[in-house]
């Protein structure tokens, strides 16, 4: 018999009783709550208290949200690559970790997409065009369509083990255009900005309600991301539970089949 996780037993046997048991538990109710107040405290001070900037005017509150994501995807590719090289090289090989890996991934990859539309947005009002084939764009696109090959990696055919083995490979690969895409700017010539908060050269030339409302953004964002992440994983480890079950089901059906089967009779004698 295969088995996904030693609660396998316990879980529900029809769909009425699976029904009434979800991904949610108090903890992350307590998450979603702080969540959503984070939200609306970004949105109270990106739209409200934040000024407008002296160059990019009130185009400068897209920011509140396109630098967020796209930090936070670079913390959900990184924990991608963490939980595949644990699953990897380490002495256990816990499907938990591949399921982590893989909500993850999911999770990073919708941000970049909020990423790019966001900032096509801004592109628009600062630079007069939606899209320039401009290195941080075009290494973001590129992590983007990466990672979807990833996932689709994730859906090929194969036991729960091969899909972890061949994701953890791919997802320790991928994960080295994350420094592409954040040094582009200064390895080739962009039109993208260099980084405003983390420059190691100029260091923080912002003002002080804007660098504030940044930082309400990623700590909304991320703990949106946590909040995605537990319910994502809780998912795909009830996909494998019954992925399981469907082949024990089958299996167990073909036994029966097998066993009920009437023996061939001997051929009789021909007078």
């Amino acid at each position: 018999m295969t088995s996904t996780d030693s609660a396998l037993a316990a879980t529900p046997a029809s769909p009425d009783e699976s029904s009434r048991h979800g991904t949610g538990t108090k903890a992350t109710r307590v998450l979603g709550v702080a969540t959503i107040v984070s939200m609306g405290w970004l949105l109270v001070f990106g739209l409200g208290f934040s000024p407008a900037d002296r160059d990019q005017e009130e185009a400068v509150r897209i920011l509140y949200v396109h630098v967020p994501t796209i930090w936070v995807a670079y913390l959900g590719f990184a924990v991608t690559a963490l939980c595949s090289g644990i699953y990897l090289f380490g002495k256990k090989k816990s499907l938990q970790l591949d399921r982590i890996a893989g909500a993850s991934a999911e999770i990073a990859v919708a941000f970049v997409a909020v990423t790019l539309a966001v900032g096509a947005m801004w592109g628009r009002i600062t630079w007069g065009v939606y899209w320039q084939w401009d290195a941080r764009l075009t290494t973001t696109a590129l992590l983007f369509v990466t990672y979807i090959g990833y996932l689709a990696v994730r859906r090929l055919g194969g036991s729960h083990e091969q899909r972890a083995k061949r994701s953890a490979v791919i997802g320790l690969i991928a994960v080295l255009e994350v420094p592409l895409v954040h040094w582009s700017v200064r390895l080739w010539r962009s039109l993208h900005q260099e980084a405003t908060v983390l420059n190691p050269d100029d260091g923080v030339q912002i003002d002080g309600l804007m660098l504030f409302s940044l930082f309400v953004g990623v700590i909304a964002f991320t703990l949106l991301y946590a909040w995605l992440l537990l319910h994502r994983s809780r998912g795909m480890w009830m996909e494998d539970v019954l992925d399981d079950r469907g082949l024990d089901d089958a299996l167990a059906a073909r036994r029966a089949e097998a066993g009920g089967r009437p023996s061939p009779e001997p051929a009789g004698e021909t007078s």
